[in-house]
């Protein structure tokens, strides 16, 4: 378990504040992990953001009137914290009794919070119920490596040892498996995934890729970790060109993350998936 985690809300019964408590916020230092990773704030090998997508804001006008919409977050990935998710909803909820003049000034006092807790400036977009539903449902790109016949015995940590590539070929190609599963390091609940693997370099095998994401089935980490810990794995096996590795997780208390860890300026898209 991450060493701050165990002062989180996380696993703990909480009282649920329904009037503005930034103090709410409880912010993971990310070091901790990126030296697991054999990684420093210095050497991070790659860049990105942390996409977050909230189903249950709301506020009040100033009349009382209540209103509703989905909030959109991206946490850049070379922050010094990650924001414990369970905290991140504490706080949320604590605006459903809280009276904004304006949209602005929502947005405005939701990016002055989310950018303290972590240490680099947060991007706060606050859509209409109507907006997403005119962009609709995503697919996600490339092949689906899903119905690849593989034999799987172990499921307890990530292995990269499954990995395999043949190095006489070199290729451009993106594929993506909806059987990510890991679970939460502190509560064990099970959180669910599609990842998505772009890249320009030695040709992956994809039922080693495959395997190896099953492996994750067990293994306890936050979700920014997981992919951080595929990118890593990626890189050392192909030394691609390019590189870019994306998890879209389903939901959990109204909320979803979404990292992107990349060797390349990213232009995301940020529309759900079936499952989220």
């Amino acid at each position: 378990m991450h060493p701050a985690a165990e002062h989180s809300p996380l696993g703990k019964s909480s009282e649920y504040i329904a009037t503005y408590t930034p103090s709410l916020l409880f912010p993971i230092p990310r070091a901790a992990k990126w030296a697991e990773l054999g990684l420093t704030a210095q050497t991070l090998p790659y860049q990105g953001v942390d996409f977050w997508n909230c189903y249950e804001l709301s506020w009040l006008l100033p009349s009382g009137k209540p209103v509703v919409a989905i909030g959109e977050f991206s946490i850049p990935a070379e922050s010094p914290n990650i924001i414990e998710s369970k905290s991140f909803k504490l706080y949320l909820n604590s605006l459903n009794q809280t009276a904004f003049a304006t949209v602005e000034q929502l947005q405005t006092t939701l990016e002055q919070d989310l950018s303290a807790a972590a240490g680099k400036p947060v991007g706060v977009r606050i859509r209409s119920l109507a907006e997403i539903e005119e962009e609709g449902v995503a697919a996600l790109p490339g092949v689906c490596i899903d119905d690849l016949d593989i034999s799987v015995s172990s499921y307890d940590r990530p292995q990269p040892e499954l990995l395999c590539c043949d190095d006489s070929r070199v290729v451009a190609e993106s594929v993506h498996s909806h059987l990510l599963k890991s679970n939460c390091p502190v509560t064990s609940q099970p959180d669910w995934g599609s990842v998505v693997v772009e890249y320009r370099g030695a040709a992956l095998d994809h039922a080693s890729l495959l395997a190896y994401i099953v492996s994750f089935r067990q293994h306890s980490d936050f979700h920014e970790q997981c992919v951080e810990r595929i990118f890593l794995d990626l890189q050392r096996l192909l030394k691609p060109a390019k590189l870019t590795v994306y998890a879209r997780y389903v939901r959990r208390g109204g909320l979803d993350i979404n990292p992107y860890r990349s060797t390349e300026t990213l232009d995301v898209d940020n529309r759900r998936l079936a499952r989220q």
